[in-house]
């Protein structure tokens, strides 16, 4: 293992609500691909469908929490390239910040929220989004905007997972 990782960010990309049309069937086959830092992680593609359900996770190792996440959306196609279907990025820190604070939500009950995000010119929030207390960890649901393309949303979840051997929070200065 890489001794420079602090932990594993768990990605649940959900769904797409209301992705662009990129096909000439009036529809999409659309997929994410996840980059941060050096590593790139791909959904499966879902055909002809403009709110596509993914639900699948990825994980990612993290190296360094100052370095954004990247969804890239994508159209499938088997002839020409694959087309751009918009971008969306997230700034892990304030999630981070709320981990800072697990060791004193022991007693929370479950579905607390912890902090709020609001969105901003600096996130591709479409709306608040809450870091809250779950079954004894801090998830963190988002609903982004997507960025360079005319309509699209994509919904995700973030959690945590610590890994033993790793540097850990207590590494990560926010």
């Amino acid at each position: 293992m890489n001794n420079n990782v602090l932990g594993l960010l768990r990605l649940r990309i959900k769904q797409g609500i209301n992705l662009a049309i990129r096909d000439v069937t009036r529809t999409s086959d659309p997929y994410i691909i996840v980059t941060m830092g050096g590593h790139k992680l791909k959904t499966r593609v879902v055909k002809k469908n403009l709110n596509p359900v993914w639900n699948e996770e990825l994980t990612l190792s993290i190296t360094n929490i100052n370095e954004p996440i990247v969804f890239n959306v994508y159209d499938k196609d088997h002839i020409t390239g694959d087309d751009p279907m918009g971008d969306a990025v997230v700034d892990i820190k304030p999630y981070m910040e709320c981990l800072k604070l697990a060791a004193d939500l022991e007693k929370l009950p479950d579905g607390c929220a912890v902090k709020k995000v609001q969105p901003s010119r600096d996130n591709c929030l479409s709306k608040e989004s809450c870091c809250t207390w779950h079954e004894g960890k801090i998830v963190q649901d988002m609903i982004l905007k997507l960025r360079n393309v005319e309509c699209g949303e994509i919904v995700i979840q973030i959690e945590w997972i610590d890994i033993p051997g790793s540097k850990g929070l207590a590494a990560v200065e926010v």
